[in-house]
This record gives structure tokens, sequence and C-alpha cells, in this order.
């Protein structure tokens, strides 16, 4: 097997986080490798809505949003299956991109400070010893003094350190299935739709271009249901909520195919695990009822670059940089992700969610509270 020569920094995947720790590594001249298993311009299952909290953290990074003729959103829309229909009032709101078009712009940002972009090459295993990592990749070694993972839901990786959310027994947040399309249809452009099913619910809302982005998540279970077949699932479970059976039955699907994904856990993650500093979905699964996963892997890019900027500056220790990470992390996302686990547990349950939203309907400081528990500062 090859070696190579030392990185300050090997991140572990190329989604939001690990493309973004990049841009801010790589603008302070560190030595930056990110290997990525895929290659880019790609899609991906994602809602693809970003809060307006992450806006300032993307146009630093070199971003232009504001000239990138986005949809604006500033409404909710959530329905049940009975006909109950809950509106509100975003007060942050946010924007649609597609994670097409916004990964490979950072993508590209990333090689433009200098970083090593390295696609269609998946890491085998991490090796931390004496004080340096050994990253396997293919044939090659990587060495470096600092290895951030950002490799999304699950990975080889997780397998091979035995993290516990891999051996969970099926309960109500793990075993999901996320299903992702682009359509061409009348959505208005500035809400975001959050529509109930039974055991599940689905997402909707424009991005560039005219294009509307669906994507439903529900559980492995639901869909050995239907014999294991996307499209009974859909006409027998996901078009029991009006709203979708409109979409879905009017709309032009874009994809040739879904994009789809599977052994969706929510479980409990540590965001360290053998010295490596993980982010995004890898630290602990964002449900999409957090409010805005990709503006929370955003959040832990520019979080975990600081702490490893004064690491590799002699600032601090390790000890002290993996702390601090850890700590940060929680503070601001701890609230707000055991909120989306409450909600995750008991959203396309029927009578819960029907009961949820009438409660929020006739109360509405129910609904502030939601929409202000799953939203966060600009940062």
């Amino acid at each position: 097997m090859n070696s190579s020569e030392t990185y300050d920094v090997v991140i572990i995947g190329g989604g939001l986080a690990g493309l973004s720790l990049a841009i801010l590594l790589g603008k302070k001249k560190y030595k930056v490798l990110v290997l990525e298993k895929e290659t880019y311009p790609r899609h991906k299952v994602c809602g693809e809505y970003i809060s307006m909290e992450s806006k300032p953290f993307l146009e630093s990074l070199g971003i232009p949003v504001d000239n990138m003729h986005l949809p604006v959103i500033n409404k909710l829309q959530v329905t049940d299956t009975r006909g109950n229909e809950l509106n509100a009032q975003l007060p942050q709101g946010g924007f649609g991109i597609s994670r097409y078009k916004l990964d490979a712009a950072l993508a590209a940002l990333a090689q433009e400070t200098g970083a090593t972009l390295l696609t269609k090459t998946k890491a085998d295993d991490v090796q931390w010893e004496d004080g340096l990592f050994t990253v396997k990749a293919k044939d090659r070694v990587y060495a470096a003094k600092v290895v951030c993972g950002s490799w999304g839901k699950r990975s080889n990786i997780d397998v091979k350190w035995h993290r516990p959310f891999i051996a969970e027994k099926n309960n109500a947040l793990n075993n999901y299935i996320a299903v992702k399309y682009h359509i061409s249809y009348p959505w208005p452009d500035d809400v975001v739709g959050l529509h109930n099913f039974p055991n599940g619910y689905c997402g909707i809302s424009q991005v560039e271009d005219g294009k509307t982005c669906i994507c439903y998540l529900t559980t492995a279970a639901s869909l050995h249901k239907s014999g294991n077949d996307l499209k009974k699932l859909e006409q027998q479970v996901v078009m029991q909520n009006p709203v979708l059976y409109k979409v879905f039955t009017d709309a032009e699907f874009l994809y040739d195919a879904p994009v789809t994904i599977s052994q969706i856990s929510f479980e409990k993650k540590a965001q360290m695990e053998q010295h490596v500093l993980l982010l995004g979905d890898a630290a602990g699964m964002i449900t999409p009822l957090c409010g805005n996963g990709m503006s929370m892997a955003l959040h832990a890019a520019k979080i975990a670059g600081g702490f490893v900027d004064d690491f590799l500056q002699g600032r601090i220790t390790r000890i002290e940089m993996e702390k601090s990470y850890i700590t940060k992390w929680h503070n601001i996302f701890s609230k707000r992700i055991t909120l989306g686990r409450f909600v995750q547990n008991n959203f396309g349950k029927g009578w819960i969610t029907s009961a949820f939203l009438k409660t929020a309907i006739v109360l509405p400081f129910v609904k502030r509270a939601l929409i202000n528990g799953t939203s966060g500062k600009a940062f």
C-alpha cells in the first residue's frame, strides 16, 4: 500500500459540512484533503430548504446567495390526512436550493482555496497513534494531524467502529427510508410544506429554476408492507394525504428514478470517535423536524473550523479542541435535536398528528413555540 505526504487536516465526506470546513481551513492556508466517495454535481436525498440563519456563513464562504435568484420561503404549511391544515409565518424564513447546485459550488470553492478534493475515493479505515492519524483509501494511506468525519447518515467506518446506533434494534427512531424527486409543479415559491401520511411525512418546497423538491420519509416497515414497491407505497399510503394526492397525480416528475436512502437512524450519536471530530449527520442524525439540518451541518463546520485552527496554531491542546467542540456542539444543537426527536416520534401517527395540529391552530403560542424551538440564530 502506497503512503503519501502528511496533511494538516483530512476530511472524510464532501457534503455541506465537509466542504464548508475545507473552505474555512483552506482560506487559512492549511493543507487540507477531502475524501469523497461520490462525484459532483449529484443529486442527494435532502429537503433542500435552508433557513436564513446560515445565509451570512454561506456568503462568507463565497456563495453569492442574493445573486442566485433562489426562491425565498417565509411560510409554513402543515397538513394531516384528515384535512386539518396549519399555516404559519416563518419569522426568519429561508431559501430553496438543490444539493446538486450547492454541493458543486462548495466543491469548486474548496478547490479554489487550495484544498485537495479526491472524488470517487472511499475512506476504508482511520487509525490514530502517537498524535498522528493514518487514513486508508483505495490503495493509499494519508497521514494527518487532524481528521474530521462528515460522511453522513451511515458509513462503513461507523460499522467498523461498532458505533452504538448501528447495533440498535428497530424502534421509532431508526430504520427509516427517504425518497426524493424534483418535479415540475405550480407549488408556491414562498411556502415550505410538511404533509403527513400514515407513518411518515413529505416536505415540499421550490428550489432554483422553477423546480420543486419533494422529499418524504417513512419507515422501512411501511415499504415492506407495500411489497418493497415505491410506487405502490406512494399510491396506497403517501397519497392518503389529499395535498400529496394532488401533487403526485398532477406533477411532471423530472427524474428517471427517485433518489433514495435507507437504514436511516435518528438515535443519539457521539460527536467524537477515536479522536475524530464528527460533523453533520455523522455527529447526530438531524431529523427533518429539527427545523433545518442543512443549516445545522454548516454551523457545525464553522464551530469545528475555529477549534481546529486553534489546535493547529498551538493555542489549545488536542484534548481542549475535542472537549470544546463537543461542549459547543451540545450548547447550540442539543435542545433543537431533542425537540426534533420528540416531534419525529409522533408525526405521521394519525390522531396524534391531528390533535397536535388542532391544538396549534387554536393555541397560537404552541405554533410559535415549535417554530422558535426548531430555529437557530444567524451565524
